[in-house]
Parts: C-alpha cells; structure tokens; sequence
C-alpha cells in the first residue's frame, strides 16, 4: 500500500507542480516518446536478462506491490514447527522425524501448517537440513557452512529481479537521450517551416529527456529498492530456521533454540517473549 502511494506522490507532485507554473498536460502526451523509451529499455532487459530472471521480476512486482510475503503469524507458525519437530527428536531421536521429513504432505506435524508446506522454497530448505541432521553424526561446525551456501544461493536469486529493475533503471535517462535526439532530428526536418511547428518538435524531444529520468528515478529505480528490501525482509524466515537447528545441534534444548532463532527475526514481526513463551506451553 505504501508503494502505491509513493507512486502517486510522485505523480501529483511532478504533474501538479507542471500545471501550477501554467504547463498544458497536453503537451506531454508524447506516445512516440514513450515507444522509444520503454520499448527500448525493455529490449535491454530482455536481451541482457537469463529467461528465469525476467519471469522472477514479473513475478516479483506484483507480489511486492501485495506487501510481506510472510506476515507475524506466519514467523510464529515456522517457529512453532520448529519446535514440534525438534521436541520429537529431543524426545524420540532425530530418526523419528526420517517419515516426516521424506513426506511432508502426508506428515501430522507439517499438516498443520498449510501455508508453510504451500512453500516449496522453505520446505526444500527445511527437509533439506532435518535430513543431514537425520542417521548423519554431522557436526554443527560442518552443518553451518552447507546452509549458509544454501542461504547464499537463495539470497542471490532472490535479489535477482531487484538487480534487474536497478540496471533499467540505469538506462532509463540514456534512452531518453536517444529519443530526444530522434525527436530534434525530425525537428531539423521542420526548419523552414511554421515556428509553432518547430517549437512542437522541440517540445516533444525534450519530452523524451523528461520521461527518462522521471521513470528511472520516480518508478523503476524506488521499485527495484521496494523488491529488494521485500526480499531482504523474507530471507529472515530462512535464517531462522538455519539458527534454530544448529542450536539444537550444538546440545540446546528446543525451547532455548528457538528463542536463538527469535532473536534472529526483525523487531516488527518478531513474537513477545512471553506471548512465544504461552504458545509454546500451549503447544506442550
């Protein structure tokens, strides 16, 4: 919600600025202008952009336009897994958790936990680490770099798009330069002629300018910021989950290994202490 109010800050104050010093809207209706540099900037894209990046940026605008992928009940729910499986291994051994973890969807303790098992990314991470800690005498000291390698590859392709967006945004002000000199080249065709026509020419050209660097540093340049911080902010969940195993691996009890991961979590979605404490006894 606030990037669509960003968006339409930025729009009212250019827009609205223009007409108070007597500007005519008219004047920069320039749709030729726009071909040039959006068809333009978007041919880049594609041209210098692998085919799994441009369909995570299509995808990626929109779901950050929605807000946090994860919300504060969706921390506590990856949290409280947690906890119910390394209390059953605490319990039963890590070997219990082998049915679980080879077969979430069938499993009672990921049943109840819809939306995170909707989330291939998270439960290929999680399974992922519960199998090398399952019949594996592994190490935390040997456990830690395997996931940070594997939270090193997610960041990376999660930052993708935002890296995308940032070099269209880069280029944005030099294809208005180019479609500011196309439009002074078919001006010099106008010399000689009506002085209202050249001035038409003239004005639609540095339309071209204008649009460039409105669009690169009004909409896709703050865009691109809004995905990365998006990504940055859900990559948390990850790194959670990461510091809550190597805990219980390093000998903590469940419940102190994840007051570990909770630490982890940023201030606004991170559960009380005693609110996590209540819904852990509850879970108990």
């Amino acid at each position: 919600m606030l990037i669509v109010i960003g968006l339409f800050v930025v729009i009212a104050s250019v827009l609205g600025g223009y007409v108070a010093a007597h500007g005519k809207l008219a004047a920069l209706w320039q749709p030729y202008e726009l071909l040039i540099i959006g068809g333009a900037a978007f041919g880049a894209f594609l041209i210098g952009t692998p085919l799994k990046t441009v369909k995570a940026t299509f995808a990626a605008i929109p779901a950050t336009l929605k807000g946090a992928k994860y919300k504060s009940s969706d921390y506590l729910d990856v949290l409280t897994l947690v906890y119910e499986l390394l209390n059953k291994a605490r319990r039963e051994g890590f070997i219990a958790l082998e049915s679980h973890v080879d077969s979430p969807a069938s499993s009672d303790v990921f049943g109840k936990y819809p939306k995170i098992l909707a989330d291939h990314h998270l439960m290929d991470f999680m399974t992922d680490c519960l199998r090398l800690m399952v019949g594996n005498n592994i190490e935390p000291h040997e456990l830690e770099p395997l996931l940070e390698l594997e939270l090193e590859k997610h960041h990376h392709e999660m930052m993708a798009p935002a890296h995308a967006l940032q070099k269209i945004s880069d280029g944005l002000p030099g294809f208005g330069i180019v479609a500011a000199v196309l439009g002074i080249i078919v001006t010099m065709g106008s010399i000689g002629g009506d002085i209202a026509e050249v001035g038409a020419h003239v004005g639609a050209a540095l339309v071209g300018t204008f649009l460039g660097i409105l669009l690169a540093y009004g909409f896709v340049g703050p865009l691109g910021a809004a995905v990365e911080a998006s990504a940055e902010q859900d990559a948390r969940i990850y790194e959670s989950v990461k510091t809550a195993l190597l805990a219980s691996l390093r000998g903590y009890n469940p419940k102190v290994a994840l007051e570990f991961a909770r630490k982890t979590l940023p201030s606004g979605v991170r559960p009380q202490f005693n609110d996590f404490e209540t819904h852990l006894k509850a879970i108990k």
